[in-house]
């Protein structure tokens, strides 16, 4: 059967296992967040509800829509599918303050019985402490990134529904871990070296611009499956693989990028402030 271009907006497949998680998550959190609504309206507002719903909606896309349909047989849908698990629903979800509305969400029974003694357990501190350090977010996000991206091992990934799943929860795990010290999400205490945030953002780019220009420039194809399998709207293998490069070096890089920019213009602007405010106490102090 011929593959129109109408498939790529149509061709949908809804898992129930997936979709009811997202739903029940979505609920617990909403529940949470009315809850610390009445107390703390400041520090949970509505875009964050917003932002945190825009997230699980984001999953939901992700697995249901034709980004999952077509790949295995599009080079681009699949990036482009690693994109939105990476890079589009994580931030959001951070950026509504998961930690707290999730847990107020919840039956307290459940808090009491089982996560108070996991909160309480010092191999979680441990993990909480080893997760926040940025040199451990960066390495984990990132070489699970170019490992999954590696021929062999994304060939492996093909092979297995499994361990497709699984490559795609170690692309969004690592990436929650990884923009969590970006967003220092309520009630995460500020970091006092914050600006190395910026190199932390900046060095990903240049991972990420390595691996789309080795897809764009390799001049072969590096995962032979997208050649054998029959190709929808006869879109050659080659050009697919450098699309899904160079949408991966456009998006991915924007997305570094612009908050790596957003914060060193916050940065310098917070330092011309203290600045001023030293100077205007200093004068105030001589003309005493």
């Amino acid at each position: 059967m011929e593959t129109s271009w109408l498939n790529l907006i149509t061709d949908w497949d809804i898992p129930p296992a997936v979709t009811g998680t997202l739903v029940a998550v979505g609920i617990i959190y909403g529940r949470g967040w009315l809850t610390l609504r009445r107390t703390r309206p400041k520090q949970i507002p509505k875009w964050r509800l917003f932002s945190f719903i825009a997230g699980l909606f984001a999953i939901f896309v992700a697995v249901s829509s034709s980004l999952d349909t077509y790949s295995e047989t599009l080079l681009f849908m699949h990036m482009t599918q690693h994109f939105v698990l990476m890079s589009v629903a994580p931030p959001l979800i951070v950026l509504g303050c998961p930690f707290v509305p999730m847990l107020r969400g919840l039956p307290r029974p459940i808090v009491r019985r089982i996560g108070g003694p996991i909160f309480r357990s010092s191999v979680v501190h441990s993990l909480q402490g080893l997760f926040s350090r940025l040199p451990f977010a960066w390495f984990a996000m990132n070489l699970t990134y170019v490992g999954w991206h590696i021929p062999k091992a994304y060939e492996f990934a093909l092979s297995s529904e499994n361990w497709h799943n699984f490559e795609h929860f170690c692309f969004f795990a690592t990436s929650l871990i990884f923009w969590w010290p970006i967003v220092q999400p309520w009630p995460s205490q500020r970091r006092l070296n914050s600006w190395m945030i910026i190199p932390y953002l900046l060095t990903s780019d240049f991972v990420n611009t390595g691996l789309s220009a080795f897809l764009c420039f390799s001049g072969r194809l590096l995962y032979p499956s997208y050649g054998v399998v029959e190709r929808p709207f006869g879109i050659d293998a080659l050009k697919d693989q450098i699309a899904a490069g160079a949408f991966m070096w456009v998006f991915g890089s924007l997305v570094f990028l612009v908050p790596a920019i957003y914060l060193t213009t916050r940065f310098l602007a917070n330092g011309r402030l203290m600045s001023e405010k030293t100077g205007l106490e200093r004068a105030r102090a001589l003309a005493q």
